[in-house]
């Protein structure tokens, strides 16, 4: 799986990990092909074959592509602003439809392929440790007790989000991100997380 920085295996890969992603958001993990991946990325099937071999590799790259990405924690110079922006981002991701299809495709794909679940977890402990420095910030501006755990609060702060989108299947909206970012913060002085 490795590749040139450049040229056309550059433009291959990038091809196919798309293709992947809409592929996986159209049809679900249970049809996903790599026949179906290599159409959609206007490549043909043996060369995604040979440099993948299934599905289920192709969506680990795609995920590890995505942990790679360089997201970084808002730095609004608060850490309720920065909270705040955080879980508004989810809420946003979440919110639209045409958004939420391909991250809610991979969190389903993730419970039904074992490499998916593993990339998955991956992701979120990598957007997690990102996040965290939002809470380190505030720690040091003296915002936040030195005993707090920052990836606590922020999974504090988004577990509600996620509670709601992908069990109770209720919406969330700017409104419902910031009273959990509050809720967390909350917490996170009382010295509870």
């Amino acid at each position: 799986m490795n590749a040139r920085p450049g040229g056309r295996s550059a433009r291959v890969r990038d091809a196919v990990l798309t293709a992947v992603y809409e592929e996986l958001a159209e049809v679900g993990y249970p049809r996903l092909t790599v026949d179906n991946v290599a159409n959609r990325a206007g490549v043909h099937k043996t060369t995604v074959y040979r440099r993948w071999g299934s599905v289920d590799v192709i969506l680990v790259d795609a995920l590890h592509r995505t942990t790679a990405d360089g997201w970084r924690a808002p730095d609004t110079g608060t850490v309720e602003g920065d909270l705040v922006a955080v879980t508004t981002e989810i809420a946003r991701t979440f919110g639209e439809a045409h958004e939420r299809a391909i991250p809610s495709a991979l969190v389903a794909a993730a419970f039904q392929s074992p490499l998916a679940a593993e990339a998955m977890s991956a992701f979120y402990a990598a957007r997690q440790h990102a996040a965290a420095e939002l809470v380190v910030r505030g720690v040091d501006r003296g915002e936040l007790p030195r005993a707090v755990d920052p990836v606590e609060v922020v999974r504090a702060a988004c577990g509600p989000l996620f509670y709601r989108i992908f069990i109770t299947r209720e919406p969330v909206d700017t409104a419902t991100a910031r009273r959990c970012a509050l809720a967390a913060l909350a917490a996170a002085r009382a010295g509870v997380i």
